[in-house]
């Protein structure tokens, strides 16, 4: 191949491309073929080093231009350079098809820039780099052994990036995994089973996931109308890689949808993150996750949450913990998840932190499975106002077995045409049959719908569907399903202007606030909440409220609620 010339342009680029710029390459003038059959690999990296060297030479940044076509990228993955855009011609028009059939434990990212393989780091950084208008997809790579390395993209120091308009799909790992991120902008990226190999609960794996921190206090980034679909981890995250630098502020999602991820968007280490307009559907574990699984064991502090609608997730809407606080959720629906509305909890291999400041405003919980808000863990000085809880507890049907003819079993169903349950009376419950257990994520009269065993696998069960009319097992439901249940020290918490009832003929949500006997409201400000109208009260304390002023609660004082 002959390189282009930087001093003349790319040859003249405009009899193949709109527009007639001298800093354009046309990559199929320059040595790729884009036929699907011919390794580009090596044609894209010298194309790579020569723009790079030439930008490097008089700071001026160029293009490659890719047309339609099937680009094939084999056994190596591209070191980038700063002043290079890869551009193509839209999402599914310019296709980079990733493999490795050489060697199976080499990772083929389409682009790299690390601080292992390259030494980035703040003064060693890309810049003026834009990504735009193509597809991944990886589903060409196998590995010996699962790598978080082998993904997508994977560039670290990234400053005034853009990445636009990229479909992402089949990758090992996660399929964007940029991290370091300065004045850049992620917007309109689709991720979808990424995360093909993650085993289960290991780094990487996610559609679109960041690390943060390098910049140091402020990294400037926007994630915007992007969307994550299936993939083994998180469908969005950001977190912070090194426990000895300062949560970073500075990052915000701002209306993307993720569905059928294992969590949905988690804030992993970010001070300050801001979620706005997003949805979060159907994810197997939370909706929206803050704790401290990220690689630095901290969890997100100071974020927001706004706007969002956070339903149909098999576990929990929202999960938060090992966060000192503070955090706000405002203005969000927070419906029909298969266990919580919002879990309040520390992971034991966190830190045991006591969150203060936690804001819960103007949210509607309806429909969960058990409780609309249950807290696990010490909280201080928590608001919780204007929040609506209906209908929640609908996992209320009782234990139950069954066998025989009418039983049967498919990849994600049970069927039992002789029941006769309420509708979504499991949700959220295991299902034991033949030595296997599967979590249902809904039920009608005579079926269980599962959720699969994993993102974006076809199946529930680890062994395959067991035999027809074998014996299955359904746990008893619990007996308490609340609006509120505090089930750990909360102290100083204003509690008012909530309503909390259940608008059903046949009542699901048991009270509106419970105070277990693991759980205390010490100095609480309780006042002008709506517990009317549940199962079985207004409230029922295990434990005593104590000290605190409580007053004009409807129905509460009636009940033998606390003292004002």
């Amino acid at each position: 191949m002959s390189g282009p010339d930087p001093s003349t342009g790319g040859g003249h680029p405009g009899t193949s491309f709109p527009w007639a710029d001298p800093y354009v390459y046309n990559a199929r003038e320059h040595g790729l073929t884009g036929d699907g059959v011919t390794n580009d690999q090596p044609a894209l990296q010298a194309l790579v080093d020569t723009l790079g060297a030439a930008c490097a030479a008089d700071g001026q940044p160029r293009t490659i231009y890719c047309p339609s076509g099937r680009y094939s990228i084999r056994d190596r993955a591209t070191d980038w350079r700063s002043g290079v855009s890869l551009i193509g011609a839209g999402r599914s028009a310019t296709r980079f098809l990733l493999a490795n059939p050489a060697d199976r434990t080499v990772s083929t990212p389409l682009a790299w820039f690390t601080i292992e393989n390259h030494g980035a780091s703040r003064g060693r950084h890309i810049a003026d780099c834009t990504f735009a208008c193509f597809e991944i997809d990886g589903s060409g790579v196998y590995l010996e052994e699962y790598d978080p390395y082998s993904k997508g993209l994977g560039l670290q120091f990234v400053l005034r990036g853009i990445f636009r308009d990229l479909y992402i799909h089949d990758v090992p790992s996660t399929g964007f995994g940029c991290d370091f991120l300065q004045d850049t902008l992620v917007e309109n990226v689709l991720a979808v089973r990424c995360g093909r190999l993650d085993p289960g609960e290991s780094m990487g794996g996610a559609g679109i996931g960041i690390g943060i921190g390098g910049w140091g206090s402020i990294e400037r980034c926007t994630i915007a109308s992007c969307t994550a679909v299936s993939n083994g981890t998180n469908g969005i995250f950001v977190e912070l890689q090194d426990a000895g630098w300062p949560a970073t502020r500075g990052i915000r999602v701002i209306g993307c949808h993720t569905e059928g991820n294992r969590f949905g968007i988690s804030d992993w280490g970010a001070d300050g993150l801001v979620v706005s307009g997003c949805t979060m559907l159907a994810n197997l574990q939370a909706g929206y996750d803050v704790s401290a699984l990220g690689p630095s064991g901290v969890a997100g502090r100071g974020g927001v949450v706004t706007g969002c609608i956070i339903e149909d997730n098999i576990r929990d809407g929202v999960a938060i913990g090992n966060t000192p606080g503070p955090y706000t959720f405002a203005a969000n629906r927070i419906s029909r998840n298969g266990r919580y509305g919002y879990w309040q909890h520390n992971l034991d291999s966190g830190r045991q932190a006591v969150a203060a400041d936690v804001i819960i405003d103007g949210n509607e919980f309806w429909g969960n499975g058990l409780d609309g808000i249950t807290v696990d863990s010490a909280l201080i000085d928590p608001t919780v106002t204007s929040n609506r809880f209906r209908n929640n507890g609908r996992r209320c049907e009782q234990g139950y077995d069954g066998d025989g003819d009418g039983v049967s079993y498919t990849p994600l169903s049970v069927v039992d045409t002789t029941a006769r349950w309420r509708p979504n009376g499991h949700k959220g419950k295991r299902v034991t049959v033949a030595g296997q257990c599967a979590i249902v994520a809904g039920n009608s009269r005579t079926e269980l719908k599962l959720a699969p065993i994993r993102p974006g696998s076809p199946t529930a069960w680890t062994d395959g569907p067991p035999p027809s009319g074998a014996r299955y097992r359904l746990p008893d439901a619990p007996g308490v399903r609340a609006g509120i249940r505090l089930a750990a020290d909360t102290d100083s918490a204003t509690i008012c202007g909530n309503r909390a009832w259940d608008s059903q003929p046949d009542k699901t949500q048991t009270h509106g606030l419970v105070i277990t006997d693991s759980g205390d409201c010490h100095a609480g400000f309780v006042h002008d909440n709506d517990l009317l109208g549940n199962a079985e009260g207004t409230s029922r304390f295990d434990t005593v409220p104590s000290e605190g002023c409580w007053y004009q609660n409807p129905g509460l004082e009636d009940s033998g609620g606390p003292p004002p």
